[in-house]
Parts: C-alpha cells; structure tokens; sequence
C-alpha cells in the first residue's frame, strides 16, 4: 500500500474531519456506482422494449416471413459479435415481454397507476417502457412474465423486487411460493381493532401461508422443536416474513406487576408499522384457546413493552392449518389486533438411509 504523502496537521479535529469527508466521497461514489449501473440497465432495457414492440408493431412474420426473427438474430449478432443479447431466444423474450404488457394494457384496458402516461401519441396503439421497469435486471422481467398469470400479479413481483432489491433466486424462490397469493390473506380483525391506514397496511404485511421449506423437520415435532429451527434459520425466517421485520426476542420475559411472568415465543418489531409483533407457533390445527392466549400477549406487550409513539402490537399465530369459521366466531369479542396463519413445511422422513441400510442388514 501507497504511503500518504501528507500528514495531518496537529489536533484530532483535523484528522476527524478528513474521516468525515472522506467517508462522504466514499458513499457518493457508491450511489454514483449504482446510478450508473441503473442508466446502463434502463438503457438497455428500453432498447429491448423497443425491439419487441417492432416485432408485435410491424407484423414481420408476415412482411418478410417465418424466419425472420431468426434472422434478426443472426443479423445482430454478426454485426454485433461481442455482445450477448441477440440469441434467438432472447429476442423471442423482447417479443413476449412487449406483447405481455401490450395485450393487457392496450388490448385488455387494464390501465392503472402504474401505467398512467405510457402510451404513445401514435394513435394510442404503442405503449412506452414505464419508468420503474429499469429498475430491474433483465432476466428478472424474463422470469416475472414466464411464470405470471396477470398484470396484477406481475406488477406485485416487479414491485416488490425494487422493495426488497430481490436476487433472481429469492425472486423466483417468492414466485413459487406464490407469494401474491398469500400476502395479505392471513385471517385478521384488524378491520375492527386497528384504525386506517394502519389496518390496511398490517394486514398487508401478513401472509398465507408462511413458506417453511427452508427447514428440516423430522415427523412429528413439536412447537419447541419448530422454535428451534426457525431460530437457527433467523435469516431466512426474516425474509420468509417479508420486509420491515427486525427480531426482537424469543422466550422473552413479560414480567406482571405481582411478579408472575410468561413468555411468548418469538416477538418481532415491524419498522413501518412502528408497532410489536408477537408470534405464537403451533405444530397443530388452530383452536379456540389460542386467541385468548395471543390477545393476553398482545395486551401484555402494550403495557410493558410498547413506548408512547409506538402503534398498538399485533399478534400473530403461525399454526399448522386452521378453519375459517373457528377463526372468526373466535374473534368474536377480542379486543385486541390479532391475526391467524398458516405454514407450509416439507416433513423429513425420521428413518435416514442409514437406518434403512442397518435394519437391512439385520
């Protein structure tokens, strides 16, 4: 390493506040960094957008016959030869990627926020690459519009991979999961106990069912057995629960006045919606009794955790599966905001190859 071919002057100030600067330079050089990545990407991505809706504008199948998309593929690429993106394949994936969009937008009338002054002057028949589109990579959209049904469904996943800066893996880890599906569909009485916008959002923030395929559960747990796993797996955990988590404790001591105290399983603080969330998990079917046991927990936590600016705790029960009717009579006359949820979890079978091998053996 290069010697500095200055020293600092005397005093600690100065020094300090080189450091400042310096680590200043190094953060905007990073943003900087990223900026300049985004530009390239939407660059590119717009040069895509536009290739495929020459492809779905120009009817070139028809003007100039069947293969001429592999034509234009060749073509790109011997003048072109260093650059990568003009396999056939992927020039069919421009083609798609308009027409995914075009069909629903322009031919489907499924205008919405997201699509507010995109379409061309041209008559109205061409629509221009929304903004955030370049906010992801390429082989993201490629993936968003293979396994998506909808436009509401793709605009979620694009949305949420901006949100929560998705690799391609958890993007594609969340779709089979079928996260659209389950965000939000936990059953709640937030409609009754939390004001708007709060309800809204916490039931947002709230799944059916939560993905633990992550862990590796020998038939027949137990909840402890299950808290152990989710713990040692804290991370994947995180973002199985989604964005805004922070973990809090597990097992943690709520202390009554007369000294009695009782432990939930695992207590999270949700960043947005500034409020607590308390996590019971059962390795069974929900039951009645379980919503008496979260609402304790919950008032429990307003009195001795939550802090005057915090919003009201949440309660969450993760259990095996549930009933919609249980659920709901259950609610009934529970003041405080509580949710119920399923999860998903692939049992291991308890003989391992080894134990088969032995008893062969034998």
């Amino acid at each position: 390493m290069e010697k500095p071919e200055f020293v600092y002057r005397e005093g600690a100030e100065s020094k300090s506040d080189y450091v400042e600067w310096i680590g200043s330079v190094k953060q905007r050089f990073q943003k900087a960094q990223t900026k300049a990545v985004l530009q390239v990407n939407t660059a590119m991505l717009d040069f895509y957008w536009s290739i495929g809706r020459d492809l779905v504008a120009l009817h070139p199948e028809e003007k100039w016959g069947k293969g001429i998309v592999r034509q234009f593929a060749l073509d790109m690429r011997t003048s072109f030869p260093h650059e990568t993106g003009f396999s056939e394949t992927n020039v069919k994936c421009m083609k798609r990627w308009y027409d995914f969009y075009y069909q629903r937008v322009i031919i489907g009338h499924q205008l919405g926020a997201q699509f507010e002054n995109i379409i061309s002057q041209q008559a109205g028949t061409q629509m221009e690459m929304p903004e955030l589109f370049g906010k992801i990579p390429w082989k993201h959209h490629v993936l968003i519009i293979t396994k998506t049904k909808n436009l509401n469904e793709a605009l979620f996943y694009i949305n949420k991979t901006i949100e929560g800066n998705w690799s391609r893996s958890i993007l594609e880890s969340q779709m089979r999961n079928n996260l659209f599906a389950a965000q939000g569909a936990a059953l709640t009485n937030f409609n009754n106990t939390l004001p708007m916008p709060q309800g809204k959002l916490a039931q947002e923030i709230l799944k059916d069912p939560y993905n633990f395929e992550f862990l590796a559960m020998k038939a027949g747990y137990d909840e402890k057995e299950l808290e152990d796993a989710l713990i040692s797996n804290i991370t994947k955990f995180l973002l199985e629960l989604g964005k805004g988590f922070a973990f809090v404790g597990r097992q943690m001591e709520l202390q009554m006045p007369n000294g009695k105290s009782y432990f939930p399983d695992l207590i999270f603080y949700h960043i947005k919606l500034k409020s607590y969330v308390v996590i019971e998990l059962k390795a069974v079917e929900f039951a009645p009794e379980f919503a008496g046991k979260i609402n304790f927990y919950v008032s429990a936590a307003d009195e001795l955790l939550k802090a005057d600016d915090d919003n009201p705790t949440i309660g969450l029960i993760i259990c095996r599966a549930s009933d919609k009717t249980i659920v709901e009579w259950s609610f009934r006359g529970v003041d405080r905001p509580i949710g119920v949820a399923s999860y998903q979890i692939q049992d291991v079978v308890e003989r391992t190859v080894k134990e088969i091998k032995d008893k062969q053996q034998i």
